[in-house]
């Protein structure tokens, strides 16, 4: 009898279990992703431009709505590749490029551990640096009295 190559139905095959079978992810997931980790980058005030901060805030007060996470990050997920651009706002004081560079080694190292995919490029735009005397946009509401 001649080995033609096909699998055996008995569900005995060779190889790993893991490569048997196709796994996708979401843009979504992976913009999650990426917003915890530039998030846990010290220096990072906050993520996107201020009307997309503002809009988040807004939609953010409305009961049964969770935090946006992803808010300020878009990305391009391929078979095996994935494109990130951000936009951040950094704390006045420090060093934009380094904020940057940390920003690049949180994100690249979070995403490829987590899906596995090869992250080809982080964008990253400053759209804001916080000032330390300038108020918070997203400020809880006044209360009622």
């Amino acid at each position: 009898m001649t080995d033609t190559g096909h699998q055996n139905l008995s569900g005995k095959t060779g190889g790993d279990p893991a490569d048997r079978g196709r796994t996708t992810i979401a843009d979504s997931a992976v913009e999650k992703i990426v917003g915890m980790a530039a998030r846990d980058v010290d220096g990072v005030h906050a993520m996107g431009s201020g009307m997309s901060r503002a809009i988040g805030a807004a939609r953010d007060r409305v009961p049964g709505t969770a935090k946006s996470v992803s808010r300020g990050v878009k990305v391009e997920v391929g078979e095996k590749q994935t494109a990130v651009d951000l936009e951040i706002v950094v704390d006045y004081g420090v060093s934009i490029t380094n904020v940057a560079g940390n920003v690049r080694e949180s994100v690249i190292s979070a995403v490829e551990w987590m899906t596995g995919l090869e992250v080809v490029e982080v964008n990253i735009a400053v759209s804001d640096v916080q000032l330390p005397d300038e108020e918070e946009e997203e400020q809880e509401e006044p209360r009622l009295r």
